[in-house]
């Protein structure tokens, strides 16, 4: 996985966000995917992840920011470190933080199998 592939993927990704779109933000996702979010437990598949998301949307949040800091490739996967921004009404940034992605090649695909975000704002007092 070349970082120019990871660029096409998270372009696919921040427009399915922007569009709230998520059959198709779903889809970036293998089947058994898992996504690990702050204050949350595991959210293993995609229906769940799904959720996530609508909450996600539901909040305000209209597009996603995000930058590759590096890329690891071994073989069939490959481990993406980078940095997130999300945005609501107004481009006013609602949170950012930082991210940690394993890909999986499926079906000649790559695919996000397991994805972590963490905040990098104060926590509430």
């Amino acid at each position: 996985m070349s970082a120019s592939e990871i660029a096409a993927v998270n372009q696919k990704f921040s427009a399915c966000v922007a569009n709230a779109d998520l059959d198709s933000l779903m889809v970036l996702y293998t089947e058994d995917a898992c996504f690990i979010a702050s204050n949350s437990d595991f959210l293993r598949g995609r229906d769940e992840i799904r959720g996530f998301f609508q909450a996600v949307l539901d909040m305000g949040i209209k597009e996603i920011r995000l930058s590759t800091n590096e890329v690891d490739l071994q073989g069939d996967t490959a481990i993406e470190v980078g940095t997130y921004e999300l945005m609501a009404d107004g481009g006013v940034q609602a949170d950012h933080g930082k991210f940690l992605v394993v890909w999986k090649k499926t079906g000649g695909e790559w695919q996000l199998h397991r994805d972590m975000i963490n905040t990098s704002m104060p926590a509430p007092e």
